[in-house]
């Protein structure tokens, strides 16, 4: 089972990245995947998710109306396509799976599957 993140980077504030999260070794379909950022001394906080089948999506208020999450089925890969860049919004992403299909996964809770991170630094 793998989860791939990528797209990181740095970029001023205003600008936008993609993030990519491209998955295997286990049944998209079956699967929410999710995405997650974490600053250095914090905690992880959940950030987005989408269910791979039935394409419901969620949003935390700090992201809600800059960011949008997608899914392409056919490449088992998830987006995260993040506009309107902050400073705040630096961290580490991480994307992760699970079976349960519910608002509920931007708390953590049942994470079947973590990637590693992919660094945004946006600069102000």
């Amino acid at each position: 089972v793998q989860l791939q993140a990528s797209g990181g980077g740095l970029v001023q504030a205003g600008g936008s990245l993609r993030l990519s999260c491209a998955a295997s070794g286990f049944t998209f379909d079956d699967y929410t995947i999710a995405w997650f950022r974490q600053v250095p001394g914090k905690e992880r906080k959940g950030v987005s998710c989408i269910n791979t089948s039935d394409g419901d999506t969620y949003y935390s208020d700090s992201v809600k109306g800059r960011f949008t999450i997608s899914k392409d089925n056919a490449k088992n890969t998830v987006y995260l396509q993040m506009n309107s860049l902050k400073p705040e919004d630096t961290a580490t992403y991480y994307c992760a799976a699970t079976t349960i299909q519910s608002s509920l996964v931007l708390l953590g809770y049942g994470m079947d599957y973590w990637g590693k991170g992919t660094l945004v630094t946006v600069s102000s």
